[in-house]
Order: structure tokens, then sequence, then C-alpha cells
């Protein structure tokens, strides 16, 4: 994988709202490189098994190369743990992080159509009791491994609505931050919002068709009403799932900042 440093990335100042949409045009070029899938990636961590009620799940852990600056834990997408989320982690462990990629499936469940991404997605939806202890038990897991107890949580598309459930009830403790890339933003009936007491940051694209500005809008609003610290990215012309390389929604620019913002996430929390 060609990972491009964490400093290779255009640095940006520190935590407020911000609409990076304004201004800006979706042709705009970029001297830094972009973050791209390479044939001759090879995972630099390990896939490992856990246990969870007697059910046995497949996380992968990457430990941070030299001291590790903290722990980012990393909620895959709609299906599952694969080489994206993988060298994701690779990625934060290079830059000096401990990286777990938490498995909210199951050992092997790695689903392929879309009714059953759709199907396993839903399972933990409404069963949100489920999804905060599975979410938890692989932070637990991770830190008996031995990754530096201060983390950030973080996820993409689904695991963008597991970051925000586990934001919006402070499921875990010595969490320093959040961080959703083209997630579910909406809050489920039956909960509400209270200061999590770690920033938040969102990235999402202009032009998501399942997500809404709306919805955008909306999450703005809920964590105003807490007193949350908070940033919302919009980047324009950015498709649903932006970051995903080596996929027609892949949009560099948009991946490029989303990245940097998350970067200065992590400065900022450790």
């Amino acid at each position: 994988m060609n990972t491009a440093r964490h400093n290779d990335f255009p640095r940006r100042q520190p935590l407020a709202v911000s609409l990076a949409a304004a201004g800006l045009a979706a042709g705009m070029a970029w001297g830094n490189p972009a973050l791209a899938q390479s044939d001759d990636w090879q995972a630099n961590g390990q896939d490992l098994n856990y246990p969870v009620d007697g059910e046995v799940f497949t996380g992968y852990l990457s430990p941070a190369e030299g001291e590790s600056r903290g722990t980012v834990l990393l909620v895959h997408d709609w299906d599952g743990i694969d080489d994206y989320e993988r060298q994701r982690a690779d990625m934060l462990a290079e830059s000096g992080y401990d990286a777990f990629a938490v498995d909210l499936y199951g050992e092997g469940n790695r689903p392929q159509e879309t009714g059953a991404k759709k199907a396993e997605t839903q399972r933990l939806y409404q069963d949100r009791a489920r999804m905060q202890k599975l979410t938890t038990a692989g932070l637990d897991f991770a830190r008996q491994q031995g990754v530096a107890p201060e983390t950030v949580i973080m996820g993409y598309c689904f695991g963008g609505a597991v970051v925000l459930e586990a934001a919006r009830n402070r499921i875990a403790d010595n969490v320093k931050g959040y961080a959703t890339f083209h997630g579910s933003l909406a809050t489920p009936k039956g909960q509400e919002w209270q200061n999590p007491d770690a920033p938040i940051l969102i990235a999402h694209g202009g032009a998501d068709s399942m997500i809404s500005l709306d919805d955008v809008a909306t999450l703005g609003r809920e964590l105003e009403d807490v007193d949350a610290t908070y940033e919302i990215e919009i980047y324009s012309g950015a498709p649903h799932a932006f970051t995903v390389f080596g996929t027609g929604a892949y949009q560099a620019r948009a991946d490029q900042k989303s990245w940097a913002a998350f970067e200065d996430l992590l400065d900022e929390a450790f």
C-alpha cells in the first residue's frame, strides 16, 4: 500500500465547526499524494480471535511503530473487517498509534452480498445493547494485549454510526476523541445525547445520497444542545464511502482532507 504518512497532509487548525465545502471546487488540485491501495500491500499486524459471551470474534491488531502515542479503535463498515480496515490500521501504526480493528460480526462472518450486509447491520441497529457490548469488549481485549489505554474511537459508514453510539452513551472509559467518516448520523429512538466529554469529528460527503445534509444539520443541533466539542467537515462533490480507495466512490481530495482533520483530532487527543 502506498501509505502517505500523516505529515504528508496539509495541517489544519484545532477543532472548530467547519464547513469545508464552502468555496471548494470539485476539481481542485492538491500537491500532496492521494491515499491509494497498492497490490503489494502486506499486513504488518495480525488477526486475533477473542471471546465475547461464548461467541468468537476476530479483530486486527497493528501495534505502533516505536513508542505508542495512544490507541485508535477502528470500527469496520457494513461488510466487516477486510483489507481496507487492516490497511487503515497499519497506516495508524506507522504514524505511531496502536490500532485495533474491532469485529462486530463474529469470526468468519464477512458478508459479501448487499442483502447479507444489510441484515448484519440491522441486527445491531435493532439491538443497541449488543452493539455497545461488542464495541467495549473489543476495546477491553485490545487493552489486555498491552495497547496504550488512552483511546480514540473511529469508524467508517456503519462503523461511524457505532462511533456515535459510543460517544452518545459514553460506553468506555479513557476515550479522548471520536471520528466518523461518511457514517450514519441519526440518533435512534429512545436515545438522546449527553456531552461525551471528548471532541467529535464528523467527516461527510456533500454529494452523499444516503446520508443527507439535513441529517448533518440535525446532529449539529443535537451536539450544540449538550455543549459538545465537535467539528463537522463537508467535502463538496464527495459521495458516500469517499474514503474507500479502489472503488468508484473514492475521492482523493476528500480522503486527504478528512485524514488530515483526523490527525489533528489525534494530536489534540494525545
